[in-house]
């Protein structure tokens, strides 16, 4: 366990242990806008009363893509139980030209560089004369900062110093959290798990173990989840991963995988095939699951009776851990027993934290992006050409 209602189970192989100690202190007492965004004392770049005022009986839709949006999605997806009020998320190119809506619609707009290709499209077709609208974008010249100022929007300035994937606990998936009506403050918990020695040497150990196992050239890391509400945290670790390590020939390749059903898929694979994969697995315990009907249940399967849906999952878990430790295959494992801000807070953390220290120990900035630039010049000349 390294934290009330995480249980987290480390890699069950020898790991030969680097000492991360020194470059974790660097991280945290650099104290960046990032490692500020992670903690009780970073300031909202927002007045949530006046945006509560502006968005009141409207229908919220947030316009984004990549790391401006993911971070809600997860927040939304994670904690639909808690939420009041849902947004519409815009996430691609859209393909069709209305999205209609009962009520008015606030747009809620983001994109670090204020001149992402999908969102200013999606913008262009998606806002109409009866909208509200707010954009989040970092303090300067922009395409989607000039549409602001014409459309005489609420502006609020992105921190341009926290790039968009590990911007989920600054002001992009803090104030979609603030407008769902959960509590912003319980997300930020870095300042309690940096005294938590539990919580350090679970993330050390881990990272230890994933740089083991890159130097084995065991790259891919494929996530076991058993949680449909955690899809979109996992989408949102996939890119935190991918953009931030894939560089220099170097890297680790996120893959989800959602179960049961790729029990029925590609499991053959991962237990027989190639052994080029690290695993995750992630459980929540479900508070309400649905029962099994055992007046219909034939006498061959009455051990079913009583048993509930989330029971199956956690069974089926269980029992696919066992097999990949029979057979050797290197994974880590997450128990949720509950679902709140502060436990969704304190997996942001540690997945920011790991992917920033597997990062500075193979020897990669973890911050930049550099080819996905090229694609988006690249894009660019070929419509100025024409």
């Amino acid at each position: 366990m390294f934290s009330k209602n995480i249980k987290f189970k480390i890699f069950q192989f020898k790991i030969k242990k680097k000492d991360l100690k020194e470059e974790l202190k660097f991280i945290l007492k650099n104290n960046t806008e990032l490692i500020k965004s992670l903690g009780k004392n970073y300031k909202n770049n927002y007045d949530l009363k006046k945006i509560k005022k502006l968005t009141k009986n409207t229908d919220l839709r947030l316009v984004g893509i990549g790391g401006s949006i993911l971070g809600a999605q997860a927040i939304d997806s994670f904690l639909q139980n808690k939420i009041k009020n849902r947004f519409t998320f815009i996430d691609n190119l859209i393909t069709k030209k209305k999205i209609k809506s009962k009520k008015k619609v606030t747009n809620l707009i983001i994109s670090k560089s204020g001149n992402t290709l999908e969102t200013i499209i999606n913008s262009n077709i998606l806002i109409t004369k009866k909208d509200k609208n707010i954009f989040i974008t970092e303090k300067k010249n922009s395409y989607l900062r000039e549409l602001a100022q014409k459309l005489k929007a609420e502006i609020l300035n992105h921190n341009n110093f926290i790039g968009g994937r590990y911007s989920v606990l600054s002001e992009v998936g803090m104030l979609p959290a603030e407008l769902m009506g959960l509590n912003v403050n319980k997300f930020r918990q870095l300042n309690n798990l940096i005294k938590d020695k539990f919580f350090l040497n679970s993330l050390m150990s881990n990272v230890s173990a994933i740089i083991d196992l890159h130097e084995k050239k065991i790259y891919n890391s494929v996530i076991i989840n058993y949680d449909p509400k955690s899809d979109y945290l996992f989408k949102w670790y996939q890119q935190l991963v991918a953009e931030s390590l894939g560089k220099k020939s170097k890297g680790i390749l996120p893959i989800i995988s959602n179960m049961p059903k790729d029990n029925h898929s590609v499991m053959q694979l991962y237990l027989d095939g190639f052994k080029k994969n690290f695993f995750t697995f992630f459980f929540v315990k479900e508070k309400k699951s649905i029962y099994l009907n055992k007046k219909i249940l034939l006498s061959s399967h009455k051990f079913y009776s009583d048993i509930k849906i989330n029971d199956i999952l956690y069974n089926q878990k269980i029992a696919t851990e066992n097999i990949f430790f029979k057979k050797k295959i290197p994974y880590r494992s997450f128990e949720l027993d509950d679902r709140n801000e502060d436990i969704l807070g304190k997996l942001f953390i540690f997945f920011i934290l790991e992917t920033i220290l597997v990062g500075r120990a193979l020897n990669i900035n973890p911050f930049d992006q550099p080819s996905v630039e090229l694609i988006k010049n690249e894009s660019k000349r070929l419509f100025i050409q024409k």
